[in-house]
Parts: structure tokens; sequence; C-alpha cells
């Protein structure tokens, strides 16, 4: 065998080695903005919690009327956390739950309804925080803050 073969094996292999390395350098370096999924993951615990926390009990405006629409946005209490309370926000373009903290309130996780999608987030912590669902109905947008150590749903302007 002649040494031409080898050292085209030799390049191919390395090249290969070469384009692996830089394609598991690329998705670690993006991270979970290719791979993970929005809003995070829930631990069992997390949806044990959410399944168990009673029907909504408040109602408040919270989304963007669109063609004669008029949503609104419930919240349901879920037990404290340990960095302060958290609630759950429900929208007809998706979910949301929010903690109020020492640093103001914090998106812990969102989801969009099935047809939505999520357009943007501003997941804090910050003095307010949104998310906005957008899908075949139109666009929804939760804005929150912190009343006390309680998260609620802040009207838009």
């Amino acid at each position: 065998m002649g040494r031409r073969p080898i050292l085209a094996a030799a390049g191919w292999l390395a090249t290969t080695a070469a384009a692996t390395l830089v394609g598991l350098a690329a998705v670690q370096l993006v991270g979970t903005g290719i791979t993970g999924t929005p809003g995070g993951v829930r631990d069992q615990r997390e949806v044990a919690r959410a399944l168990a926390s009673p029907a909504p009990v408040t109602t408040t405006p919270g989304a963007v009327p669109t063609a004669g629409a008029t949503p609104t946005a419930t919240a349901a209490s879920s037990p404290p956390a340990a960095s302060g309370s958290e609630r759950t926000f429900r929208t007809a373009g998706g979910t949301a739950l929010a903690e109020c903290g020492p640093t103001g309130v914090r998106l812990v996780s969102w989801s969009p309804a099935q047809g939505y999608r999520v357009k943007e987030v501003d997941r804090g912590p910050d003095d307010h925080v949104e998310v906005r669902f957008v899908g075949p109905e139109g666009e929804h947008e939760l804005r929150l803050r912190c009343r006390g150590s309680e998260p609620v749903a802040t009207p838009h302007d």
C-alpha cells in the first residue's frame, strides 16, 4: 500500500475530528438557546406543586385585545418558594410562573399554549417582567410586578 492512500485517510480523519470538535464547541457556546426548552424544565416537585394548586382565584386584565377578543390573565396561588411567593398566570396564549424576591419579580418559567409561540421574554429579576405569546388569535402579553412579596399582573399602557 502506498503513502498516498494512508495520507488521504489520515487527512480525512483529522478533518472529521476537527469538524466534530468545532460543532461541539458551538453547541456548548450557544447552550440552551439551541437545545433547551424555553422557560426551563420543571422537576417532579415543581410539576406536582403546579398540578396541586387550586383553581384560578383572581382575574386581572393581562392580554392585548385583538380582533374584538377580550382575553384575561388569571392567577392561581402556589405554595411559597424559598426566595418568595410563586404564582401561575394564564392567558389564552400561554402560562407563566413568577416569583418575588429581594431583587424584584422574576419569571421562573413560561410555556406557550398549543398553536402559540413566545415572541419576547423579559425574565428579570426586575421591577417589571413580561412575556408575549403570538398565535392564531393574536398576541397575548403578561406583564408582572411584585405587590409586597406577591407577584401580580399589571394592566397594559
